[in-house]
Order: structure tokens, then C-alpha cells, then sequence
């Protein structure tokens, strides 16, 4: 009874150890985005550039933002190992006043959350 609950153990651990092998890994260029000084009701798009740097396929599964003003848009496709993606975020330029939000990405990588940062200001018109 020994042999069997030991082999039993042994080979649950081996099966453990080589589904933890493969792993998705996102690295972004930046975590930050600034958009400096923009115009009250110019182009609200940026994006954030990212690598899946695993040897696993990278599939984002959710992109959120801190508030109605700013909408992120995910890949649909899942990314390769090697292979680079973007998260499209566009805030809403008619709000005058400093930008200060958050974007949550939800993946499988090994760091399954990933906080991006948004910043700035929109300028209100006829300055500058």
C-alpha cells in the first residue's frame, strides 16, 4: 500500500511541476502613458504596447478602466510566444482637467493582473 500512495504522489508532482513549465509572460514598453497637455476635444487614443516574452500564448481575457471616461480596447486573438499585441485606450478629451485613470489587464500570464496608468491634461480651449 506504501509503493502505491508514494508512486501516487510522485507522479502527481511530476504532472504539477510539467503544467507550471509553459508559461505566458506579458512585458510592456511602458506601464505609463502621458499625454501631456492636449486640447479640450482632440484625439483621445494611445496605446500600450506589450511582448508575451512566456513560451505559452498570452490570452487577455479582460481589460477594465477606473471610470466611464476612458475605454480600453483588449486583442481578441490570443499572442504568441515572441510575438507583440496592443491595448487601445482612448479617454474622453471633452473632460477639461487632469487625467489621472487606471487600466486593469486580466491574462493568464504568470502575473495574471497588470495595472496601467494613464495621465495628463486636457487644456480647455483657447489656451495655449
Amino acid at each position: 500500500m506504501k509503493k502505491v500512495v508514494i508512486l501516487a504522489f510522485v507522479s502527481l508532482l511530476t504532472f504539477a511541476v510539467q503544467a507550471q513549465e509553459k508559461t505566458a509572460k506579458i512585458q510592456f514598453k511602458t506601464e505609463t502613458v502621458d499625454y501631456g497637455e492636449i486640447a479640450k476635444g482632440s484625439d483621445g487614443i494611445r496605446v500600450f504596447e506589450f511582448t508575451n516574452t512566456g513560451d505559452a500564448p498570452l490570452i487577455i481575457s479582460k481589460v477594465s478602466s477606473s471610470c466611464g471616461c476612458t475605454i480600453p480596447k483588449k486583442p481578441e486573438a490570443p499572442i504568441m510566444p515572441g510575438k507583440t499585441g496592443e491595448i487601445q485606450v482612448k479617454y474622453d478629451t471633452n473632460r477639461v482637467g487632469p487625467i489621472r485613470k487606471a487600466v486593469t489587464v486580466i491574462s493568464n500570464a504568470d502575473t495574471p493582473t497588470k495595472v496601467l496608468k494613464i495621465k495628463g491634461e486636457v487644456m480647455p480651449e483657447g489656451s495655449k
